[in-house]
């Protein structure tokens, strides 16, 4: 029901949507999917509708008609370019020689060929002497170096999406973010904004701009009041 919705929101703005993955469940239904949606500002709108989400209804599954409330986990990230450049700037490097160390015979002891490199804006320092070439203890250390460079920016970006993704609620009562109340009554309410409307089936359709507005204007709201107190 969550899919349909979200779908048939996307297709109403005129957005891309696209279903990357989806694993039915072991009854019915769909144990979790995955939606790409692309479109202007598709993730400033979306973004609100993280978190867990309630159903009250009369389920279709039992043979008894007994109402039943379950659980759904929602999740909204942006999508972010994975490939991470490595651009390293001759101003930001401080390159030092000097004699290698250990093992190596008196070539490798008597002459410079030992190369330093720190890298300033990190301060990440990696040191090469295997060569007998400072030119190739400089190669070898530049890899290197690029190589750690690479592993911070990717360590980097899988913080950013974390949080993006933002700390996940258990998926049970008490933590959900909305409800859709099918029976005895009918109505939707988001528990953040408490903002509630009893056209149920308009809402399930992909009728959510009413609460993508409640909660911007909400989340707005609370954070001019964060940087009041944090002011005084």
């Amino acid at each position: 029901m969550l899919l349909r919705m979200y779908v048939r929101w996307a297709e109403k703005k005129g957005y891309q949507v696209k279903l990357v993955d989806s694993l039915p469940g072991e009854e019915a239904g769909i144990k979790n999917a995955t939606l790409l949606i692309e479109g202007p500002w598709a993730y400033g709108f979306l973004k609100g509708e993280k978190g867990i989400h309630r159903l009250i209804r009369i389920s279709p599954f039992d043979a008894n008609a007994r109402r039943h409330t379950s659980f759904a986990s929602v999740t909204v990230i942006p999508e972010i370019e994975e490939d991470v450049e490595i651009e390293i700037k001759p101003e930001d490097l401080k390159i030092e020689t000097m004699r290698a160390s250990g093992h190596g015979g008196q070539h490798v002891n008597k002459t410079e060929s030992a190369v330093r490199i720190t890298h300033l804006p990190t301060g990440i320092v990696v040191t090469c002497q295997n060569e007998r070439s400072q030119y190739f203890n400089k190669m070898t250390a530049l890899k290197i170096l690029k190589a750690r460079l690479y592993q911070l920016e990717r360590q980097k970006l899988q913080e950013k999406k974390e949080a993006l993704i933002g700390e996940k609620k258990e998926i049970s009562w008490g933590n959900q973010i909305r409800t859709y109340t099918l029976h005895p009554y009918r109505i939707v309410k988001d528990h953040r904004t408490g903002y509630e409307t009893g056209k149920v089936d308009e809402v399930l359709d992909g009728e959510l701009d009413d609460f993508i507005r409640e909660f911007l204007i909400w989340k707005a709201k609370k954070e001019l009041k964060e940087k009041a107190r944090e002011a005084a």
